[in-house]
């Protein structure tokens, strides 16, 4: 594979899709594509949006005065797969018709692997995508919830849990499956994942327990959340988005922005503060729950995400948790950085690229 080129990475989201261009590991263009609302919903499903946004990445880089055969590879944002370890794919028909079909859902990401194919075989090169959504790494026992109908998925931000992770062990010199890790990923949602031999082995699930966020309530007691659900007060949507979306940091201060919730705490809000100290409470908690995860060996706890700029939270958090292991933190989420990363870890052959139909997992 060539490696004097460019990489380009390409994040489709709802109504807009972010692009960057990165040279020897390094974003050297990024640009937040807009779409406009009224195209997109006259396009249908997601798939029939691919088109659409493949000219105006074209477009842009046109623009750009960047051409084709300069690309190296090209690195999309991976959708909604089967079950998959962790790692860097090379995008394949099936893959492509998984996401095409929806087979296990519509979302934006789907379009990833699409546009960064559609691209890559105009250019001559490899398409990839890195650390999907549906990365399943768990051990069996940590899939029982304790009703069999409803065993426990991984649902976590694995695409920055997993690029930080890596920087870490960078930074510290030794392999990362040499490393213990606690990852704690601080954003609208919170990911908690204790990392072993690389691998995710588990993890809160950022919409159904663990700690509330900004956004999001984790876990709720069952009894009172059963009563509401038939109480006849809400509807499923508003239900659902009283959960995600409007509970946390909203729900109870009425902003998910932890810069305000600072604020307030500064010019005197009390129950500003305790709120805060409640979710950085619940935060350690769940770290304290994955050490056990580990048994106790662990070599950091690494916070990152938005979230792990707030001094007044790491601290928190940290003090609660100091007993465990020291803590490292990375603060902010860079998707695009990571998909490059993942694509350059097999353009310089630190790793070799998997192959979506032979490590799809099957899971009860």
């Amino acid at each position: 594979m060539k490696a004097d080129g460019y990489v380009l990475a390409i994040n489709p989201g709802s109504t807009s899709t972010k692009v960057a261009l990165f040279k020897d590991n390094k974003n050297v263009r990024q640009r937040n594509l807009s779409h406009s609302v009224e195209v997109l919903d006259k396009l249908g499903k997601v798939a029939g949006q691919y088109e659409y946004r493949l000219g105006i990445i074209l477009g842009w880089l046109k623009e750009e005065g960047i051409e084709l055969k300069s690309l190296d590879a090209v690195a999309g944002r991976g959708g909604l797969l089967a079950p998959i370890p962790g790692g860097t794919y090379i995008v394949t028909s099936k893959m492509l018709d998984d996401l095409e079909t929806a087979a296990r859902g519509e979302h934006a990401s789907n379009l990833g692997a699409m546009l960064a194919k559609g691209i890559a075989d105009r250019a001559g090169v490899s398409a990839f995508i890195a650390d999907p959504v549906s990365v399943d790494e768990f051990e069996d026992i940590a899939r029982i919830s304790g009703i069999p109908e409803l065993p426990r998925r991984t649902h976590g931000h694995v695409l920055n849990i997993k690029a930080v992770a890596h920087r870490v062990a960078m930074e510290e010199g030794k392999p990362l499956d040499g490393l213990r890790l606690i990852m704690v990923h601080l954003g609208g949602g919170i990911s908690i994942a204790p990392l072993k031999d690389g691998k995710i082995i588990d993890v809160n699930g950022a919409n159904d327990y663990g700690p509330f966020s900004p956004e999001r309530a984790g876990g709720v007691p069952t009894g009172a959340l059963i009563k509401m659900a038939y109480s006849g007060k809400h509807t499923k949507q508003e239900l659902k988005q009283k959960f995600i979306g409007k509970a946390g940091l909203a729900g109870y201060l009425g902003t998910n922005d932890a810069r305000e919730v600072e604020r307030m705490i500064e010019q005197g809000d009390q129950r500003a503060e305790f709120i805060l100290k409640a979710m950085a409470y619940q935060i350690a908690k769940e770290i304290g729950a994955m050490s056990t995860v580990l048994k106790g060996k662990v070599d950091y706890i690494i916070l990152t995400g938005g979230l792990a700029h707030s001094k007044k939270l790491v601290d928190a958090i940290t003090k609660m948790t100091a007993f465990i292991a020291p803590a490292k933190v990375l603060p902010g989420e860079d998707e695009m950085r990571a998909l490059a990363e993942g694509v350059y870890r097999v353009l310089s052959g630190e790793q070799q690229a998997k192959v979506y139909e032979e490590e799809v997992k099957e899971i009860d």
